[in-house]
Order: structure tokens, then sequence, then C-alpha cells
């Protein structure tokens, strides 16, 4: 094709951990055919509160329109298929992902206002499928969830591999171990670029094995004198097996608790990944089952306050509970930013009696993502010529950027989200920069933050808010009481005073020294009184709550 070109887009993910979203276009500058990989949230931290999701701005993509072919999922974690739901109807297009992967977007859009009917195609690694003119051929990984794909992208201009997430492990719970050999062929075949994870770049060695962590765990259920209760991811499938394997190793029955770990658990049931193992006892035969005989396994491992561990800590639940000599573990990585709810969670349980056991104590988790060993093999694998660390923070990716370079690969590309990155024909290099950056999901909205009022509750949260209702009549006086509302200011002054009358008489006072015939102006009188009742709030309380007055006047 004349002057075609080979680029990488990515909208999210690199820079950041969560929210990914890759595009690569092939073809003349104006005339490309674009294919989108992945499409993730990321989860909001304290500073949006209110908000649901938080998702890629997919301005870029939607401007693509026709030219954009198709979306392809590479596993189903949040951060690479969790904004499919909400921006589809967006984008319209065919999506290809693995029958797992559908199998959790049909049990998610049963919770969905109006979820849009998707137009699925299902592959498995190894089925190459072509869309537009990208060849793709899905390659086995090893990840902690059922049917993880890299994907190698066969264009005229080379192949890309895109690991998505992926490591290395001998003895993988589930699913078959990271396809070497695939690998291998492909790097005899000619790999242009590598886009690789690098959330455990700065990790040296290889990651344990699942199989480790299922012995350990095993042993830890044995020791235990009561009731043990393990917590991880609710997707992560591989671990809910090493667990109730461990649990029958150790002579224990196993049950399920929290919503999202048995819709994902249905979804893996149907589909065969728990037919070599025993059923899970209903949590109504809690009562009835020994504490030496019983695993709960259950969410929450993040401190989330909804899920089933917190309910437990607080003594919620009716019909299951934890008492002194009972054992909680910890069967995660803590996301950064989760660690205050996990330790006020942990604390709770602390009081109670309960033993907790962390990734700090022994074996108890495992990443999915590899180590720099594991970095080392799949360059050895792919000798791929161009290397472009993505799926990680500053650090991560410089820290692979410097392995990659110091291994011999011949260019690597430092990239981040928006760059527009040509990888054939010539050197690689950023040509360009595209709209990039997050939107939010807040009940049914999606838009941007200032649209949707979360600046506007950061102010609200901080300093509370004050509504003030008058009542003048025709003459400009007041023709009822001056109504006062406060919500989240403390009740009394730093001096003593009741907080309400003190603003109800900073209100009183402000309208009688306008003379009543400029009190007709009633966004005059609306205006003076809001900053008057902020200014006596700063001065009796040292913040400005945000005010909203009110002014009506009476037709006689």
């Amino acid at each position: 094709m004349k002057q075609a070109e080979l680029v990488f887009v990515p909208l999210g993910g690199v820079g950041e951990i969560g929210m990914n979203l890759a595009l690569y276009g092939y073809g003349p500058k104006h005339d490309r055919d674009w294919i989108m990989v992945d499409l993730g949230v990321t989860f909001p931290g304290p500073d949006l509160p209110g908000v649901n999701l938080v998702l890629p701005d997919i301005r870029f993509a939607i401007e693509l329109g026709d030219r954009l072919k198709a979306i392809i999922i590479t596993h189903a974690h949040e951060d690479h298929y969790g904004a499919i739901l909400a921006l589809w109807p967006l984008l319209g297009k065919p999506i290809y992902c693995t029958p797992f992967t559908s199998g959790m977007l049909e049990a998610k859009a049963v919770y969905e206002k109006e979820a849009p009917k998707l137009p699925i195609n299902h592959y498995s690694a190894g089925q190459a499928f072509t869309v537009g003119p990208f060849e793709i051929e899905p390659v086995w990984v090893t990840h902690s969830i059922p049917e993880p794909v890299s994907l190698a992208i066969k264009t005229p201009l080379g192949c890309i591999i895109h690991t998505g997430d992926w490591k290395i492990d001998a003895e993988p719970s589930l699913g078959a171990p990271t396809d070497e050999k695939a690998f291998t062929r492909l790097g005899d075949e000619g790999v242009l670029a590598l886009m690789c994870d690098s959330t455990n770049a700065m990790r040296e060695g290889s990651s344990p094995t699942e199989a480790s962590v299922s012995e350990s765990l095993a042993e830890l259920i044995k020791q235990s004198p009561g009731r043990v209760a393990i917590t991880t991811f609710s997707s992560n499938v591989g671990r809910i097996r090493s667990i109730a394997r461990a649990a029958a190793k150790a002579g224990r029955k196993c049950m399920l608790m929290g919503s999202s770990i048995r819709r994902v658990v249905d979804v893996a049931t149907d589909l065969g990944y728990f037919d070599d193992m025993p059923d899970f006892i209903e949590e109504d035969e809690f009562a009835s089952t020994d504490r030496r005989e019983i695993v709960i396994i259950l969410t929450g491992s993040q401190g989330e306050s909804r899920a089933a561990l917190a309910k437990i800590s607080r003594e919620e639940p009716r019909n299951v509970h934890l008492a002194a000599g009972d054992r909680v573990v910890f069967s995660s990585r803590t996301i950064p930013g989760n660690e205050k709810p996990i330790i006020e969670i942990q604390n709770r349980l602390i009081e109670m009696g309960i033993d907790i056991i962390t990734d700090d104590d022994t074996l108890v988790h495992v990443s999915g993502h590899p180590r720099r060993i594991e970095l080392k093999k799949m360059y050895d694998w792919t000798r791929p010529e161009i290397l472009i660390p993505v799926h990680g923070e500053a650090a991560h990716l410089m820290a692979q950027a410097k392995l990659g370079g110091e291994h011999g690969i011949p260019s690597v590309v430092p990239t981040r989200n928006g760059d527009m990155v040509r990888l054939a024909p010539g050197n690689p290099e950023i040509i360009d920069n595209v709209p990039f950056g997050r939107i939010f999901m807040d009940g049914y909205v999606i838009d941007e933050e200032g649209a949707i009022g979360v600046v506007e509750r950061r102010r609200l949260s901080f300093a509370g808010h004050v509504a003030v209702s008058i009542v003048l009549d025709r003459k400009g006086h007041l023709a009822d009481d001056i109504d006062v509302s406060l919500q989240g200011l403390p009740d009394q002054t730093a001096s003593g005073d009741d907080f309400e009358n003190v603003l109800y008489e900073t209100a009183i006072g402000t309208i009688k020294s306008i003379p009543p015939a400029k009190r007709k102006n009633e966004e005059m009188v609306r205006e003076a009184v809001r900053r008057a009742i902020r200014a006596t709030a700063r001065d009796n309380w040292g913040k400005r709550p945000v005010t909203t007055v009110f002014v009506a006047k009476v037709k006689e």
C-alpha cells in the first residue's frame, strides 16, 4: 500500500495501572484502518466522591468512524474490559473475545440499566482471525483469570505482539502454561514490536507458582483451630480453585460469599472450570457446619465497604459470622490507595480476636504479572526489533525500558497515553499526539469531571453547605422569616455559639444594611447575603461553606 504506516496509540494504561486501551493503525496517514485492543476502567478514589467508574476518554477513537474495525479484548479483568458496556454505544464496533470474557459481559449486563446488546465474536488461543488488514493470532498465556491471551497482530509492515497481562507459571491452577513454543515461532518469523506488561518490571527473579500458593494455603488451613476465611480478587478463578483445592486437602468444605465472586464462579462453572472440584456449600449450611470444617472464600480484599469481608468485620450478616480463634487470610496484593480501608477492616477483625494473615507473613498470593527474569525470557523468545513498555506507572515503564535496552533490544521507545508511535516504515518515533484523558460514570451519566458536579461535591465534602431562603414584599421588606439550613457544618462556632443562629443574624443584618429600594435587585441581594454568610463562617470556623441563597418576591 502506497505510503502505508503502522502506528500504535495508547489511550489508557501507559503511565498508569488500569484503564487499558490501545489502538493500532495501518495505512496512509489520512486513511488508516484501526483496531482497538482492550477497553478498561479504573476505580475512583476519595477525590471523586460519588463517581462509580473512571473511563478512558475515547474522543479520538470515536472520530475514527468506520476506519475503526473492531474491539479485541485480551481477558476479563475490569482494567481491560470494564468500560465496554458503558462506551460501546459510542463506538458500535464488533467485539472479539474468548467465551469466558463473553460470559462475564453477559453476567455484567444483567445488572446494568439498558445494557446494549453486543455483537460478540468468540475466539480461542491459537485460533487466528482477520480484521481488515490485521491478522490476529491469540497466544495462550498464564494470568489470574480464565482464558487470558497475548495477541500477535500481523500486518504487511510487520508483526506486533501485544502481551496483555501475563506471567510464566509451570504449574498454573487454571489453563495451560504460557505458550513458549508459539512465542518462539513468532520470534523466528520476525517480531517488529513487543508491547509488554511492565507491572512487575521492578521485581527481581521469577514469580512463585500458583501450586506453591495452594500448598501454603493448605498448611494455613490445616493449622487453624477455627474457621478460615480467605479473601481474594473475585475474578481470580485460578486462586479460587487453589483455595478450594487447599481446603479439600485439609478436609474442609468451601463456601462462597459475595455477589461478584458468585457471578464469576457461575460463569466459570458453566464453562467447565470447576468440573473437577467439590461443590461449594450454601450460606444456609454455615450454621450446621463445624467451625473446623469450613473455609469461606469471600470478596473484600481491597477494603471495599460493601463487600462481604467488610460486612463480617462489622458483624452485619445474619447467617455468617467469625469469632475469636478464627483466621482471615488476605490472598491478594494491596492496590495503592486502598491501604487505609484494608487496615480498618483488619483492626476490627483483630479486636474480635481473629488471626490475620497477609502476604507479608507467608506465601498466600502471587502476582499475575512477569518479574524481570520472565521479561527476559519473553525477549529471548520473541527477539523484537522494538520494545514499548506498557501497563504500568512511570517507574515500572522506565524499569522495563532499561531492562530491554540492557538485554540488547535495538529500539526502546518510551511512550505515554496519547502518543502516536510510528512503528514502520523507518525508525520508530513519536509522530503525533492525540486527545486522551478521563471521563466519569456517575450513576447513569457519563461525562467530564466538571459536567457531573464532582468539583462542587469536593467543596461540599470539605466545607458543607448553607442554604438561605429570603422572601421580600414588593417594597423590599421581609415578608417572612429568613430560613437558614446548615448541612455538614458544626453545631457550634469555636466560641460556643449556635452556628445556625450566628448565620441567621448575619443574613438579617445584611438585608437590613441594604436600603429597601435597592432590595428590588434580587441578584444584588442574593450575592450580598452569600458573601456575608461565607465571611461569617470563615471568621467563626475557618472555612467557607458552599452557600446558596434563594430570593423570592411576594406578588400582592
